[in-house]
């Protein structure tokens, strides 16, 4: 079977100050999700399962779907605070969704084959989905093998402020070993940054970081379940806290449950975090226009 996209479209935005997923950034009135399916259509994908909330359903299907419905397979799944097993119980006071490993999950009964899971608000570009389509196509349903797309952390930063990177730390084959959560990361002086219990400490080198472009086979599923209760048990009543993708990869990989290969990509990175990131946004697709990489206006044809 063809590999097929997941993308992840139900987060709530909250430095961005609205609906970050649905902004239009292209001269089309085109998302960044809008890029991503051009880009993965021209790799090979023809399906796509869009993770959402029930709360944005019908503007996102008013201002996405109906340009994307003849272009390429669609589903839907949704990603709510109360789909959770039995036996737990949803916080009152919770309004933060329970993170990128519980969107994944929302997925398991609308896709059976090998997959690749991307925000909606980031732009990743066109190597990007030619690296990941090619290596997943070359999976089984039940392969335990997954990847991760690699971006340079220089190039993933936002000049208006720290932003989240999840930084890989690989063997000499290039598999994943672990992935280290920098929370607060930035540019300082010339030199890339993080901070740690309150200690500002140099990052070495230039890393490959995972922006959330991570490539699974189906068997990914059952192992979120196990580790999505096993969060729910030890922090299901900490109203911040997120059942995360990068945490489940290192859980699998330190327990030898999966092979998760690295995949290094040059393409160009960008997305949304602050509202002042828009305008730079705006900026590179122009550019990316003017260079002839996309057409004016993107499903025209």
């Amino acid at each position: 079977m063809k590999p097929s996209l997941l993308i992840l479209a139900a987060g709530i935005g909250s430095r961005y100050g609205g609906i970050k997923q649905l902004d239009a950034f292209g001269p089309g009135g085109e998302t960044l999700m809008d890029y991503s399916i051009y880009d993965a259509k021209n790799a090979g994908f023809d399906k796509v399962t869009f993770v959402i909330r029930k709360a944005i359903e019908k503007d996102f299907k008013e201002i996405l779907a109906r340009r994307l419905e003849d272009k390429i397979e669609i589903h839907y799944v949704f990603q709510e605070l109360e789909d959770i097993p039995q036996g737990f119980q949803v916080p009152p006071d919770r309004v933060k969704p329970w993170g990128t490993g519980h969107a994944v999950l929302s997925a398991a009964d609308a896709i059976q084959e090998p997959f690749l899971v991307l925000n909606a608000d980031d732009f990743y570009g066109a190597e990007s989905f030619k690296i990941a389509f090619d290596y997943l196509s070359s999976l089984q349903n039940d392969d335990r093998k997954y990847c991760i797309i690699g971006y340079e952390l220089a190039k993933t930063l936002s000049k208006h402020g720290p932003v989240s990177r999840a930084i890989c730390e690989t063997d000499s084959h290039g598999n994943l070993v672990q992935i280290v959560e920098c929370l607060k990361i930035w540019e300082q002086d010339g030199q890339i940054v993080y901070e740690d219990d309150g200690k500002i400490i140099n990052v070495m080198g230039d890393p490959l970081v995972s922006m959330n472009m991570m490539g699974f086979t189906p068997s990914i599923f059952n192992q979120l379940r196990d580790r999505f209760e096993k969060f729910l048990k030890e922090s299901g009543k900490n109203i911040k806290a997120e059942f995360l993708l990068p945490n489940v990869l290192n859980d699998v990989v330190r327990n030898k449950e999966a092979v998760v290969k690295v995949l290094p990509s040059r393409a160009k990175w960008f997305g949304v975090t602050y509202p002042e990131d828009r305008k730079n946004v705006i900026a590179n697709i122009r550019k990316l226009i003017e260079e002839g990489r996309y057409p004016e206006k993107l499903w025209e044809n």
